[in-house]
């Protein structure tokens, strides 16, 4: 059995067996029977948790025969409005801490100061002429206004979507233009890495480029003044009188949001998520993954482009504050967050094991440096959480708190597996199914493999964050293909994985970007997970290059300044894969690049890559944060056949 990293001191007070009590189950036994009586689960959850609103007496409404997974409908006859929940309490109680890299930009709301501020825009908005089922597009920062413009739309039953103001004109377009919506909240600038960065000219060229836009509402939230006609948020928004919002509660498969795939191989797919399974599938995540309680403070790192951004927003509903941070988690220095966590009194702490690989990189020991006495929970996503990574959060980071390595994704806005606050941590582990969802790993004939055997990431039964569909595609031809096509009856998340022994999961990297060296597939976590220990390397990525009908491993890497790759660093390197992984995994061409190309969420992007070395175009770099790095790896002399 691998190492025992963490137990919890009193699993009774867990949030996971509370609830389990409350149903007849205990934590251990609590996720079979969420699977094999999905319906009362769910309603449990939404009993539990205080969602506000009618769910009616039928919990589910199975498909017709012959009919697909995904066409199962829960709570048929439900009537609720998520921001009604979110708002549900009141008076003076923070509800949103808001801090940047500027002092000026930090501010807090209670909970009636946001109710107040959600009434207004949502009047504003009514009186603009946008209604149920309209589009309400953000391009804005992790800031209070992007929580009010949400919280708005969603009260009167507009559909909200969102991404960060680092996208360029083209990728903005790429997706808002698909959605057509009817109002668009913008902003002057933000602020990263100690620079500010002006977008009043990129924000006329997207309001322009969408001819669906009844107005175009601009945050002066970097006091740059605006070069073109736009609406001012503090004239349109906070001159109103409202203090009070209204809510308008529509059917469980109401839309509330549109996400968006990464889009690094083709336009963005615009992912329709429905009102009460997102609100369900978040809560569960929250309250019972999370044990996240009433008066705490709740943190992700994220921008409003990823699917991150939602999920912190349910927050909200579980009684907690939600801390947001806008800019660069590395400014001034590597202790940036940790200074966060102590100033406001962070309790869950979620970041990326990108963050947590480069504070140890850069020798940061929070243990000895900062109190973090608040902090019960870090949520690691993003992607794979390698075992050096647990063991430096237990080690130098912070020895008493749950570390969750959490998995999902923008797909289903939640996760597949995730924490469990009630039991032992292993090194590596994953620790357990999500709550509700029969999370399998399987062959390519979609039969279930044992312990430590590798294959694909699927669900077994329906769940209610499963997206009503993708946006413009008829007959959910697209959507089918995505998920469903490859194994009937489950739904396929393209994830490579596999089941521990102790009962969790490990990821070893998307499917779609394994390596098959002579025909044997490899999970990109696994060599990740090796390489990234060695001290001279900042950050890695591997693909696999085809050489005629066989496929070679080529590791490329990123060094610490001043550093050249040599053949005793190579050497080690490959000594390092071969004794920790096998012989297979061994990089045939290890080289090194000057940068690596990262998604906007801040993960590497093996198909780019892949895609230029391999002579063929990448179909959307808006997608890329720095799409300049492909430029290391076209025509790299190492990769000469």
């Amino acid at each position: 059995m691998s190492e025992l990293l963490w137990q919890p001191s009193h699993p009774d007070e867990t949030n996971m067996s509370r609830f389990a009590a409350s149903v007849g189950q205990s934590a251990s036994t609590l996720h079979r029977w969420s699977v094999d009586h999905a319906p009362e689960f769910w309603a449990a959850v939404w009993d539990w948790c205080g969602v506000v609103g009618s769910r009616g007496e039928r919990l589910v409404l199975p498909p017709a025969d012959g009919a697909a997974l995904f066409e199962q409908r829960f709570f048929p006859e439900a009537e609720l409005n998520a921001a009604e929940t979110l708002l549900r309490l009141d008076g003076a109680d923070p509800a949103l801490i808001v801090r940047g890299e500027l002092a000026e930009n930090s501010t807090e709301l209670s909970r009636a100061d946001l109710r107040a501020q959600v009434a207004k825009a949502a009047a504003a908005m009514v009186e603009l002429g946008v209604g149920p089922r309209d589009v309400v597009a953000a391009w804005l920062p992790n800031i209070a206004e992007t929580y009010i413009t949400m919280l708005a739309a969603t009260s009167i039953g507009a559909v909200f979507t969102s991404t960060s103001p680092d996208f360029g004109v083209d990728g903005v377009l790429d997706r808002f233009a698909q959605v057509e919506p009817k109002l668009l909240v913008g902003v002057d600038g933000y602020h990263y890495g100690g620079r500010t960065f002006d977008r009043t000219e990129a924000l006329a060229a997207v309001s322009a480029g969408l001819p669906s836009l009844l107005s175009t509402w601009m945050v002066e939230y970097a006091n740059i003044e605006a070069r073109a006609s736009v609406v001012s948020w503090s004239n349109v928004v906070e001159q109103r009188t409202e203090t009070e919002p209204t809510f308008t509660r529509f059917g469980f498969d109401h839309p509330w949001y549109v996400l968006y795939s990464s889009g690094t191989t083709g336009k963005p797919k615009c992912i329709v998520h429905r009102t009460g399974g997102v609100l369900l599938k978040h809560l569960t995540e929250h309250v019972l993954h999370g044990d996240v309680r009433p008066g705490d403070r709740t943190f992700y790192f994220t921008t409003a482009g990823w699917m991150m951004w939602n999920w912190l927003a349910s927050g909200l509903g579980t009684g907690a504050t939600v801390v947001l941070y806008d800019g660069s988690p590395f400014h001034p220095d590597g202790n940036a967050m940790f200074d966060l966590i102590d100033e406001v009194g962070i309790t869950l702490f979620g970041t990326s094991a990108k963050f947590i690989d480069s504070v140890a990189k850069a020798g940061l020991r929070p243990v000895d440096t900062h109190g973090l006495s608040t902090l019960r929970t870090i949520c690691s996503t993003g992607s794979p959480l390698v075992d050096e990574g647990f063991r430096y959060v237990y080690g130098a980071l912070a020895p008493h708190t749950h570390l969750a390595s959490i998995s999902g994704g923008t797909d289903l806005c939640g996760c597949l597996v995730a924490g469990n606050p009630a039991a032992p941590l292993h090194v590596g582990d994953i620790q357990m199914p999500a709550l509700g969802l029969d999370t399998a790993v399987v062959d390519d004939d979609g039969l279930e493999v044992g312990p430590s055997e590798r294959g694909e990431l699927v669900c077994r039964n329906a769940f209610p964050s499963m997206p009503i569909g993708f946006w413009d595609d008829p007959g959910d031809a697209r959507y089918r293909a995505a998920y469903f096509e490859r194994f009937d009856g489950m739904w396929h998340q393209g994830d490579f994985a596999e089941r521990t022994a102790t009962g969790g999961f490990v990821i070893h990297g998307r499917s779609d970007a394994t390596l098959n060296p002579g025909g044997i597939r490899i999970g990109t976590a696994e060599i990740y997970s090796l390489v990234d220990q060695f001290d001279e390397v900042l950050e890695s990525l591997v693909i696999g290059q085809q050489v005629g009908a066989d496929t070679r491993v080529v590791l490329f890497v990123k060094l610490r300044d001043g550093l050249d790759l040599d053949d005793d660093l190579t050497q080690r390197i490959r000594t390092a894969v071969r004794a920790g992984a096998t012989p297979r995994h061994v990089p045939a061409v290890v080289a090194q690049v000057a940068d690596i190309p990262r998604t906007r969420s801040n993960k590497s992007t093996e198909l780019a890559v892949r895609e230029v070395v391999h002579g063929r175009p990448v179909k959307n770099l808006e997608a890329l944060a720095n799409p300049e790095a492909l430029d290391y790896f076209r025509n790299h002399p190492a990769l000469m056949l």
